[in-house]
């Protein structure tokens, strides 16, 4: 018998939604230069806003949001490729798609990190520059522009490449659930709560988010 499942909540696809954009508005801001830099920085705040919430959603959220769900061992990943898995380590993230969330949320925070303490030594600056050393700054400012760039690219193109793989050849399609919320699998498992009371805890928690972000940046540059 067939049994829709809440997988993922609203705060947790509101997230990755509203991360994907930011991701694009940096790129897109990083291109250009010039004035889109202040863009960047602010699509920056966002995403570290947005990084913040994540972690603390991942010890607070629903149950296929919470770390404890998706952060598997060494063990359970070789059974995964060797199509030995069980049933409900593929509900929510499966074991690939859990190191490729993992990777994802390190990379972004490295990104943002190296992005506050850069200095194209043009117009951009970040807000934590004249608190480190100028070595730090350096390497900081190389690794921002070339090589953590790249990184993130290559984790959306193999994260893009994943949707229509499994689509195409699993028929499963991994994007859907993440619109609706819903999975409709053929054996009992856990709904994640995403009722009105745990959206409003996820909302008090991002605008804390945001504040703490806000108060750091403008405290920096005030």
């Amino acid at each position: 018998m067939a049994v829709l499942v809440r997988v993922w909540d609203v705060p947790t696809r509101l997230f990755h939604w509203a991360l994907a954009l930011c991701f694009v508005g940096l790129f897109v801001t990083s291109q250009v230069g010039g004035s889109a830099m202040v863009w960047h920085f602010r699509f920056g705040y966002g995403v570290l806003s947005l990084l913040l919430f994540r972690i603390v959603w991942g010890l607070l959220g629903g149950h296929w949001s919470l770390f404890s769900t998706f952060v598997f061992g060494p063990r359970m990943i070789w059974r995964y490729l060797k199509g030995k898995s069980k049933p409900q380590d593929n509900v929510g993230h499966n074991p690939l798609g859990a190191l490729s969330v993992l990777a994802m949320l390190f990379f972004l925070t490295l990104q943002v990190a190296s992005g506050l303490v850069s200095d194209d030594e043009i117009a951009a600056a970040g807000p934590l520059t004249r608190f480190v050393p100028s070595d730090i700054v350096g390497y900081a400012t190389f690794y921002h522009k070339d090589i953590g760039k790249l990184i993130l690219l290559a984790l959306v193109a193999l994260h893009l490449l994943a949707i229509f793989f499994y689509f195409f050849r699993k028929r499963e399609n991994l994007l859907k659930p993440m619109i609706t919320g819903d999975k409709l699998l053929d054996f009992m498992a856990p709904s994640a709560r995403d009722g009105w009371p745990e959206r409003r805890l996820a909302s008090v928690i991002f605008l804390l988010c945001v504040a703490l972000v806000s108060g750091v940046v403008i405290g920096l540059n005030g």
